[in-house]
């Protein structure tokens, strides 16, 4: 038995993607109660876990099966191949899950780069109300509200979530594609608007130019 074929045992039996941590812990305690064989990956380093994971993953490209291993922001796991995707649907016959629209995947791409934003500067961005839009997004998961801005009204900031991660099969933000340059490049910002003198702005959403249109 190899160290490899340990650790694609236990892939391939979580209901979760395994973190090298988890991975080792799983490994390393085999045989602690009192099981008469001997445990001989109990001394096994996390550096040893790591390499077996990328061996795995080589191994799975060099000839390749109906799944294949990805690295995930929370973990390993194993996964049917996209190629295969037409036939594995067929043990799944539920309604398919709508596609987001142009409109929610340029919102959520903004989102996702310039992250946490307000509603008023993804507008200023866009163009265009995106208030249905954006509840849309936060219904699907991708997209949660990550606290308030500190400017005048106290406007609610967006941000992607974990499920984003999951879904788009990123380890971390810096995965996004051209995710530096995006990021620095110019956008517009919405107006900010001015305090009124003796009026509490705790809790306001921040104003949308007069010349935005609506768009759901």
């Amino acid at each position: 038995m190899t160290l490899s074929q340990v650790i694609e045992a236990l892939l391939f039996s979580a209901q979760k993607p395994l973190t090298a941590p988890e991975l080792r812990d799983a490994v390393t305690s085999a045989g602690e109660n009192g099981e008469l064989v001997p445990n001989e990956f109990a001394l096994v380093k996390e550096a040893e876990i790591a390499g077996a994971l990328e061996q795995l993953k080589v191994d799975y490209t060099l000839s390749p099966r109906g799944f294949q291993l990805v690295e995930k922001a929370d973990g390993w796991q194993m996964v049917s191949h996209p190629d295969c995707a037409r036939w594995v649907r067929q043990l799944f016959p539920g309604p398919k899950p709508a596609r987001l629209s142009p409109p929610a995947l340029e919102t959520l791409a903004i989102i996702a780069y310039r992250q946490p934003i307000t509603r008023a500067d993804v507008e200023a961005v866009r163009g265009v109300t995106v208030e249905g839009v954006l509840q849309n997004l936060m219904e699907r998961g991708l997209v949660k509200i990550g606290g308030r801005a500190e400017l005048p009204g106290r406007p609610l900031l967006y941000e992607t979530t974990q499920f984003f991660m999951e879904h788009f099969g990123l380890r971390n933000l810096d995965e996004l594609p051209n995710a530096e340059e995006l990021r620095t490049r110019y956008l517009p910002v919405a107006t900010r608007p001015t305090p009124v003198a003796g009026v509490p702005d705790a809790g306001l959403e921040s104003t949308t130019p007069a010349t935005v249109t609506s768009e759901d």
